[in-house]
């Protein structure tokens, strides 16, 4: 599989290790960045480039998932939600990270590096990679409600109103 990763200076150090796991377990990574540490550096143009190259290669039919990193997670989340296609998680155990594959078909997990350990963010990825689409007829509905919206700006009808 394809992993594409970005970062930001709190996440540097984090991205270098997983990088080499990755490659280890057999995944070709791309890094979007940073390529060395700046305190003052703006995470949105990594996240937003790593988060279009997973659009990309996935509609080119190539299997590929992102990861962003940063402080919390939550601006590297953010900068990726805003490429259209994407279904970027914040992930916090390996329930949540599990989840956001399961139910939402996730292709990007975004994990703040200073609210874990290189062993636990380890952990996260391998069980993101790891888990499938359920591919449930609800979790694919509401999946193409939000498409429907990020494409025309229209709220699908909810097939269930009335009840």
């Amino acid at each position: 599989m394809r992993i594409h990763i970005a970062t930001d200076h709190a996440g540097l150090e984090f991205s270098v290790q997983l990088q080499e796991h990755l490659r280890q377990a057999g995944h070709e990574v791309t890094d979007h960045g940073p390529v060395e540490y700046d305190p003052v550096d703006d995470y949105p143009s990594f996240c937003i480039r790593a988060a279009q190259a997973v659009i990309a290669d996935q509609t080119a039919g190539v299997e590929a998932l992102g990861i962003v990193f940063g402080g919390s997670g939550n601006g590297e989340q953010i900068a990726a939600n805003k490429v259209a296609g994407i279904r970027a998680a914040l992930v916090w155990n390996t329930s949540t990270a599990e989840l956001a594959r399961q139910h939402n078909d996730a292709n990007v997990i975004a994990i703040g590096a200073r609210q874990h350990s290189f062993e636990e963010v380890v952990s996260l990825i391998d069980t993101f990679i790891a888990t499938p689409f359920s591919e449930e007829e609800r979790h694919v509905r509401r999946i193409a409600q939000i498409r429907a919206f990020e494409e025309s700006g229209a709220l699908l009808p909810d097939p269930r109103a009335g009840r």
